[in-house]
């Protein structure tokens, strides 16, 4: 038997890969214990409970069915306090269209696997990518990732399956509207005029990233994600009933985003962060 110092992470990283399978296929494989690629280091408290009479952590809430003004206050606050929060009413992106488009990315993550690895793009090169993407260490989450690019430049999406084609464009199509109103609110809110941040957009692009977290025999053992800040201006999540997302509060505890239904949640992006620093100075 081989010591476990002998272990080769690497070889077993592009064996991994070479199976183009993904998390996916381990699952459909059998496996009862988790291969020590996706072995994670746990935190001693990932997520710490609110102390008996302390009320529990609340993302804010922003209601585009307000006044301009009162809405461009909201965001100002909640962008400035907590860099999350909910939006509701939003209109442009209807609960059918966000249903639609997880049952399809759902739908095309159980494919059976000889059909989804024709897709399989681990170098997550190019405008379509399905992989799993390391995290630093480097750690595999328990997740397969379908990966959207919707440029610029105006991006080749040929290769989008098809069993989740027509799904996903009317999803980017809607969330385009979403974030163009996002990006007018944000820009109202830093006092530089309502087309600063959405021209901004349109260097910088689209990118959709669609999750799938496969059922895990030893769930304690694995991690979806890791801590991380996005670098982006911004982004859009449409949360399901499942929840999982956590943030990290000031004073370094960790608390649960609990989903709204029918909300988006915005995430101020480190970009933007250091797109405020510089039109503060």
């Amino acid at each position: 038997m081989a010591a476990a110092d002998d272990y080769d992470g690497a070889t077993a990283l592009a064996e991994f890969r070479a199976s183009r399978a993904g998390v996916r296929g381990l699952v459909e494989s059998g496996i009862t214990s988790v291969p020590r690629l996706f072995l994670a280091p746990r935190p001693s408290s990932p997520c710490t409970p609110p102390a008996e009479n302390e009320i529990p952590f609340a993302i804010p809430t922003v209601d585009l069915a307000l006044p301009r003004s009162a809405t461009v206050q909201l965001v100002r606050a909640a962008a400035r306090s907590f860099g999350f929060f909910h939006v509701t009413d939003h209109g442009d992106v209807h609960a059918g269209t966000v249903d639609s488009a997880v049952s399809a990315v759902r739908a095309f993550h159980e494919l059976p696997p000889a059909t989804r690895s024709a897709f399989y793009t681990p170098a997550c090169v190019g405008s379509v990518t399905y992989s799993t993407i390391p995290i630093p260490g480097p750690l595999l989450p328990w997740r397969d990732t379908l990966q959207v690019r919707f440029g610029p430049p105006a991006p080749d999406l040929s290769h989008l399956p098809a069993a989740c084609r027509d799904a996903l464009l009317e999803y980017q199509r809607c969330m385009t509207e979403f974030g163009k109103k996002i990006a007018g609110l944000l820009s109202e809110a830093l006092g530089v005029g309502a087309e600063r941040l959405e021209r901004a957009m349109q260097v910088e692009g689209w990118l959709m990233a669609c999750h799938y977290y496969p059922p895990c025999a030893e769930p304690a053992q694995v991690v979806g994600s890791m801590a991380h800040t996005d670098p982006s201006l911004f982004t859009v999540l449409a949360q399901d009933g499942v929840g999982g997302l956590q943030v990290r509060l000031d004073d370094g505890r960790w608390a649960d985003v609990s989903p709204v239904p029918g909300a988006l949640l915005v995430n101020i992006g480190d970009l933007l962060k250091l797109s405020n620093n510089l039109l503060l100075t």
